[in-house]
């Protein structure tokens, strides 16, 4: 029988461990560690303790976590001392320094371990001794864990990058806005976990849903619940018009302030899908789950899960359908193995925080396997069926007479699921994800699988069919407060002339496609000769669009053609992204940790109008000390600069993003970026 230790006290050697786990920007406060690899702890033994003597001196040491921890869920594990730690459970070694009266254990979790806060006993024959708190998260570096991702470049993207871009706008007009994930800022960790302690099953069964953290399956279909507030007290309240009542979804510039907003007072008001992705890509990568955001560009909301979307007008051109096309929709994908599925469906999983429809009861959406999704294989959980529709569904286009009679003027295989898009690795190009989502559009393969999962004929061969043509061109420098034209052109490709009635109107719309009033309109009755174009004109004032355009700044311009002798109906559509200035940021003298520096911020007021309620707002890990900055100044006239400045000081060498936002009571959320090189 060993001899019982006499500890002075236990050392978890936080900076050291945290370094080697890729943790060290959670600060030096806690310990913070990634499953399935060692840490070490120093044991400090006081001047009268016996020696520990290798392979004779022997302690036991227990882990736990959750309220109930219990040894056959895998809350709570006690193990011994081994020669050497392995890599497939929970395991020690230990090793003595007599001269300094310590003894170095190194531990190694499990690498399907729950992860969570957990609490370290060391036990000698019946002697307990609280060695401390640590947190245990996913881990993309260690081979055997479900995150696992092989390449280092893409987990410092994907697990470590603390900011981002998120792409915005249409097809034609792709932006991508900055974003502050933080993921390391203090407090958010324990905001994390508070999350998932919130969450329904964790409420109606503790214990087994502490089992289920095991699995970043379950973790993420669980944050996809979670982020927001439809079903439970979830992080984002979600809102597609004016908000009075709190902060409009355009203002937030990252996931800080949102998730301890919500850890202090509950659900937060409000956001939009680019919200709830990011904050959901924070949380993510917060808990060691590799994660990116991706927006789909021209993303089908199938509401009757038919796979097709169909687009029903009246013969005035009023939209009666349920279904929709948003012009971007942004989502998240996270990388894991399927252990629920087969192993080809391994690797980055589609998951979307944003409550459209529901799934298993409950407003969220899955994580499904993108390798499903481009396959077709629509039997795959979760919910793969409603992502196979955002990008890849059949768009139908049809009038109803006055009769009754419904028919159909258009289809297009084309118009869903374009330029799906995420932040490049290692740089702020765009990285195109189209070709990971579905075959080439009008591929033999991309049609076959589309067949497959509608169980429908083939479509007819596409094409431009003889008859009239009708396409929207727009004009250059569409600036916000400008005035500019857009022309509507109506091509005859047959032997002999058509008349038709020839309408041209325009119309405020928000990104997820809800239309406003209308800020344009024009018509006339035309013969369009054999080979012939005729055009149409439409001028878009500031004075008719300014005032109900939303902050997404998108105006919809929509032409149709109706041929009552021969029932020949046509329509174009085309979504204008109205430019906003560009701020300008300007470092004044090099960047030096502890030291001030100098930024200076401008924007010209392209308006015609003054703005009031001016202010800036600037946030930067590592430069505003965590917090926003928020810079007011006076009225701004038409055609003036609004300029301020604000001094930084960087707390921490290497690059840092510093990220604006402008705001006013008519130019509402502009944003820009820096990448700052701070030097020691």
């Amino acid at each position: 029988m060993s001899e019982v230790l006499d500890i002075e006290r236990c050392d978890l050697n936080i900076s050291r461990n945290n370094s080697s786990h890729h943790t060290e920007k959670t600060g030096a406060e806690r310990l913070v560690v990634r499953r399935g690899q060692p840490f070490i702890i120093n044991i400090h033994l006081t001047p009268f303790s016996p020696p520990f003597i290798t392979g004779t001196t022997s302690f036991t040491l227990t882990v736990e976590t959750g309220p109930l921890p219990r040894k056959d869920s895998g809350t709570q594990v006690c193990f011994g001392l081994l020669d050497s730690t392995v890599d497939t459970e929970w395991s020690a070694a230990a090793t003595a320094d007599p001269t300094k009266d310590v003894v170095s254990v190194s531990i190694s979790s499990s690498p399907q371990a729950p992860i969570g806060l957990y609490s370290l006993t060391l036990e000698q024959e019946g002697h307990k001794t609280s060695v401390g708190q640590f947190y245990l998260l996913f881990n993309a570096w260690c081979l055997r864990d479900s995150v696992h991702m092989q390449s280092e470049t893409k987990r410092q993207e994907y697990v470590l990058a603390q900011h981002g871009l998120v792409y915005r706008g249409t097809d034609k007009r792709i932006k991508g806005a900055p974003w502050n994930f933080g993921q390391f800022e203090p407090d958010i960790l324990d905001i994390c976990l508070k999350i998932l302690d919130s969450n329904p099953k964790y409420v109606s069964d503790a214990d087994q849903d502490y089992f289920s953290r095991s699995s970043p399956v379950y973790v993420t279909r669980v944050l996809s619940a979670m982020i927001n507030s439809n079903d439970d007290r979830g992080v984002v309240v979600g809102k597609w018009g004016e908000c009075t009542d709190g902060v409009h979804p355009g203002k937030w510039i990252g996931s800080g302030d949102i998730l301890r907003q919500w850890a202090k007072s509950g659900p937060v008001r409000y956001g939009q899908c680019w919200v709830f992705a990011a904050v959901a890509c924070t949380v993510s990568r917060a808990l060691g789950i590799p994660c990116r955001v991706v927006t789909n560009f021209g993303s089908a909301h199938d509401t009757n899960a038919d796979l097709v979307i169909e687009n029903l007008y009246n013969e005035e051109g009023e939209n009666l359908s349920e279904d929709s096309i948003w012009n971007f929709h942004v989502w998240v994908e996270s990388w894991m193995t399927r252990s629920d599925l087969r192993p080809e469906f391994d690797g980055w999983q589609v998951s979307d925080p944003t409550p459209q429809e529901k799934s298993e009861d409950v407003f969220c959406c899955g994580p499904a396997s993108l390798k499903a999704i481009k396959a077709g294989d629509l039997t795959m959980q979760y919910d793969t069926p409603f992502i196979f529709a955002e990008v890849n569904a059949d768009v139908v286009d049809m009038v109803r007479l006055s009769t009754g009679e419904f028919v159909k003027f258009s289809e297009s295989t084309k118009s869903v699921g374009r330029f799906i898009s995420t932040k490049s690795v290692g740089s702020d190009k765009r990285h195109d994800l189209t070709h990971k989502y579905k075959y080439p559009e009008g591929s033999k393969e991309e049609r076959q699988v589309y067949e497959k999962a509608v169980h429908r004929n083939k479509l007819q061969q596409r094409g431009e069919e003889p008859g009239l043509h009708l396409k929207i061109k727009l004009a250059d420098n569409m600036i916000v407060g400008s005035d500019f034209e857009v022309k509507a052109l109506l091509t005859n490709n047959c032997m002999v002339p058509k008349t038709c009635n020839f309408l041209f109107f325009a119309r405020a719309v928000s990104y997820d496609n809800k239309r406003g009033q209308s800020c344009g309109f024009t018509s006339e009755k035309v013969e369009v000769p054999p080979g012939e174009v005729m055009r149409l004109s439409l001028t878009l004032q500031y004075d008719t669009y300014g005032p109900l355009i939303t902050s997404d700044k998108l105006i919809q311009v929509s032409a149709i053609t109706i041929d009552k002798q021969t029932d020949d109906y046509r329509k174009a559509e085309k979504t204008i992204v109205l430019d906003e200035p560009d701020i300008e940021i300007m470092l004044v003298g090099a960047a030096v940790v502890h030291q001030p520096v100098t930024a200076e911020l401008s924007l010209l007021n392209t308006l015609p109008q003054p703005l009031h309620d001016c202010s800036f707002t600037v946030e930067g890990v590592g430069l505003t000390d965590g917090k926003p900055i928020i810079l007011r100044i006076d009225a701004v006239g038409p055609k003036q600069e609004a300029k301020t400045s604000v001094d930084l000081i960087p707390s921490s060498a290497g690059s840092n993003v510093l990220m604006v936002n402008f705001d006013s009571d008519k130019l509402k959320n502009i944003k820009s970026f820096i990448t700052v090189a701070v030097k020691e």
